[in-house]
């Protein structure tokens, strides 16, 4: 769970995963949204990553981002079960 507020704990990697709502995306679009450089770009990705919020896959030459919801969900879970737990 550390990595994962990590993660979102910048806003770049924020809007990344604003982006990949909508659709798989490579590195380059993702990119291209920002006035970043690329090796920036796959350190906010790398983080990502790790913190399993977003799955990598390779077509053909170019290496596609999806959004991995499993780990949204179970800290969405944990978050209602201390809210539940909690007497106010």
């Amino acid at each position: 769970m550390k990595k994962f507020f990590k993660a979102v704990d910048d806003i770049t990697r924020r809007e990344i995963l604003e982006m990949l709502k909508t659709k798989d995306m490579t590195a380059g679009e993702i990119s291209d949204a920002f006035q970043i450089s690329k090796p920036s770009i796959s350190y906010h990705l790398d983080l990502l990553k790790q913190a399993d919020l977003v799955i990598s896959e390779k077509k053909g030459q170019y290496v596609y981002y999806s959004l991995n919801t499993s780990v949204l969900e179970d800290v969405i879970s944990w978050l209602v079960s201390l809210k539940q737990a909690g007497g106010k």
